[in-house]
């Protein structure tokens, strides 16, 4: 990837509106050293805007599903919803506003550009934190915990809990550079990260993810790199091996368990049912290939990760927000379309060789968030026999898989509480 897209801001109010500048031609890379961390610029021109919104007004729609509900997919009336806001009043150039008011970077790691923002703290002894998204999911998921974690003060908070923040893209998606060779998984992203946080000069510093970003921090716990003190997660690696084993194999769930353990279980049990869409990245992620090809039909292949999230979406398209607005959610739609990346973001399953719920062996300081509409909500006897150095454990009434795009308020104080005896 070039030190940036284009250069210069072109702002239009919907995604077709009349620019009022011109994009120029990105700079060509100049830098000897491609692990120097240069400054990152996003821009997309007026034409990758229009020509999106002509694919959306051409979209050949589907027939509309035979059940009531949302067990045959995304229903066709969401999807219509989404795109007529989409085509009509949605305006990119806002966000690219708002990313590029931010200290972005990119460096190049074991082969790869990796962009990242970096935002450092004014309060002294601020931790340092990776934040690591996943998929459906981008750096869009962390901005709005960026201010509250490094300005405390202002939300709260107090000069003590102030956070340096890093907040990585993985290969292949947003705006790193895609992979043109196998082998980058997730322990690969996971040696890259620590090799990122050292690049930055900081000797000590904690990890945090969700989705991907939760495997990657497991791992990062596993391969302890220079300066790692700890993890925190709110999708945790803690299924015992008995129950994910009868889960698999389609048993359901084995007898003895607790409350708690139940419920988590059962959760496991109904998102085992809902993997069609993991199965295809897993197995034949270039297959998809219409996913590069027809913004609707990424649009609706991304909100269908699962049951709980695509119901908060749909919601935002029916004028209900309860966490996520229709601009969030089209942020980050928008920004895989325009990166290109739905199938070099797809291949991340196809590398992976771990179970995403399975414990991994991480002997560091963890702590562990669970919302109730998380994949699963983690019981504490699973997270207890998972981290055996567990430092932190809720159990929270509130939130689900994006819980730091969803409820940024809940989530900056559980990072506040969670690596509090750390600092």
């Amino acid at each position: 990837m070039m030190l940036s897209l284009t250069v210069g801001l072109t702002i239009c109010c919907p995604i077709t509106g009349e620019a009022n500048g011109k994009a120029e031609a990105a700079p060509q890379e100049t830098t000897a050293d491609k692990t120097a961390i240069r400054p990152f610029h996003v821009h997309f021109p007026e034409s990758e805007l229009v020509d999106l919104r002509k694919r959306i007004l051409a979209t050949r729609w589907p027939d509309k599903e035979t059940v009531s509900d949302q067990t045959q997919g995304v229903q066709l009336a969401t999807v219509k919803k989404l795109a007529d806001y989409w085509a009509k009043d949605y305006n990119w150039y806002k966000f690219e506003e708002k990313l590029n008011a931010l200290p972005m970077f990119t460096t190049n790691i074991d082969g790869e550009d990796i962009q990242f923002i970096h935002v450092r703290s004014k309060h002294e002894d601020a931790l340092p934190i990776i934040l690591m998204h996943g998929w459906p999911g981008s750096i869009i998921e962390m901005l709005k915990i960026i201010d509250p974690l490094t300005n405390p003060t202002a939300y709260g908070g107090k000069a003590s809990d102030a956070f340096d923040v890093v907040i990585p893209s993985m290969p292949g998606y947003g705006f790193s550079s895609k992979p043109t060779a196998t082998g980058w998984g997730p322990d690969r992203i996971a040696k890259a990260y620590g090799e990122l946080m050292n690049r930055l000069g900081y000797t000590q510093y904690v990890a945090q993810g969700g989705d991907w970003g939760a495997m990657i921090a497991d791992l990062m716990g596993v391969q302890k790199p220079k300066g790692l003190i700890g993890i925190h997660t709110n999708m945790p690696g803690a299924v015992p091996a008995k129950i994910e084993k009868s889960i698999m194999m389609g048993k359901g769930c084995p007898p003895g368990l607790s409350g708690d353990e139940k419920h988590a279980c059962e959760q496991l049990a109904f998102f085992n049912m809902q993997l069609a869409y993991s199965q295809m990245m897993e197995s034949r992620p270039q297959t998809l290939t219409g996913l590069a090809d027809s913004p609707v039909g990424l649009a609706a292949f991304m909100l269908d990760h699962d049951a709980k999230s695509l119901e908060l979406m749909a919601n935002a398209f029916d004028g209900k927000q309860e966490g996520l607005s229709r601009e969030d959610i089209l942020d980050n739609i928008t920004l895989y379309w325009l990166t290109n990346t739905p199938i070099s973001s797809a291949r991340l399953y196809w590398e992976n060789k771990y179970p995403f719920f399975s414990v991994k062996g991480v002997t560091l300081p963890v702590a562990v968030s669970a919302f109730p509409d998380e994949l699963y909500q983690a019981p504490k006897s699973w997270a207890e026999k998972a981290y055996p150095n567990l430092i932190y454990y809720n159990k929270l009434n509130k939130g689900g898989h994006f819980a730091a795009w969803e409820q940024p308020k809940l989530f900056v104080e559980e990072l506040r509480n969670a690596f509090k005896s750390m600092r």
